[in-house]
């Protein structure tokens, strides 16, 4: 079974000044101006010029999150201010450089939940026995979005590490098509007599029905991908001591398709 069994998570760290290269500017502009669009400088200097590089040597320098890994997946949603860097290979680098390593972007917040359903499969098929999951978030762009722009998003990243074996275990992933199908499916998994689970409902999820909000844990605005596993990483001992079971769901504000993954500490759960 694909099991939790270490985390750590970084908000709002420090940015470096802005550096103008022009390699980087030449960058933007091939990719952005065919499009009709044109790189805001300005907003690069005035962002705060985080890295995922440096989110993700935050993560491995956290305590609790070391040694080796044979899967290495990186996540995002919103691209790297500096986009020359195979995050991916670093952190498999700085996790013993063994590991098959790639990253999922282009999904909007689904990426993780794509991640993790991979990660499962890898396991389930005994293909990993430790697999490092990092979801990264920042916020410096050369063009406007929506969600930066008026979200009030801060630099955030998660890392999560996920062995077979016993604990908070993956019990499956889902994705739906609307606000309407996610809203129901969180409904039955809180059924009347229910206390052992917890739902965490990430920032863009709207207000669920009372059932719903009566066991639910919302995260506080301020990310958009990184939500509820900035949560899980930071909460997923407790939960697995005082839940039985642990639904972590956000609804894509851009696309409004909902994710979900089970967590589970039953006998029943199958990744």
């Amino acid at each position: 079974m694909t099991t939790v069994t270490a985390s750590s998570a970084v908000r709002a760290p420090d940015g470096r000044p802005f550096h103008e290269d022009p390699a980087v500017l030449g960058f933007y502009r091939d990719l952005v101006e065919p499009f009709g669009s044109t790189v805001d400088e300005q907003s690069l200097r005035d962002g705060r010029n985080v890295f995922h590089k440096d989110l993700v040597d935050r993560l491995v320098g956290s305590e609790g999150v070391d040694g080796s890994a044979d899967l290495v997946i990186v996540t995002h949603a919103l691209p790297d201010v500096h986009p020359f860097t195979a995050v991916a290979s670093h952190l498999n680098m700085l996790l013993g450089g063994g590991a098959q390593s790639f990253s999922i972007s282009e999904q909007g917040l689904a990426a993780p939940f794509t991640a993790l359903r991979i990660i499962a499969a890898y396991q389930r098929g005994g293909r990993s026995e430790r697999a490092a999951l990092a979801v990264l978030e920042q916020t410096t762009l050369p063009t406007p979005h929506p969600l930066v722009d008026s979200g009030g998003l801060v630099d955030s990243g998660a890392l999560l590490v996920f062995e077979r074996g016993e604990g908070l275990r993956v019990g499956g992933v889902e994705s739906f098509d609307d606000e309407e199908a996610t809203a129901a499916r969180l409904a039955e998994l809180t059924p009347d007599g229910d206390d052992g689970t917890l739902i965490v409902l990430g920032p863009w999820v709207p207000g669920q029905r009372p059932e719903v909000e009566a066991r639910s844990r919302r995260v506080a605005p301020g990310s958009y991908c990184t939500s509820v596993w900035l949560d899980l990483a930071e909460h997923w001992q407790e939960w697995q001591r005082d839940h039985r079971r642990v639904v972590l769901c956000d609804t894509d504000p851009l696309s409004g398709r909902g994710h979900l993954a089970l967590l589970t500490t039953t006998d029943s759960a199958a990744a």
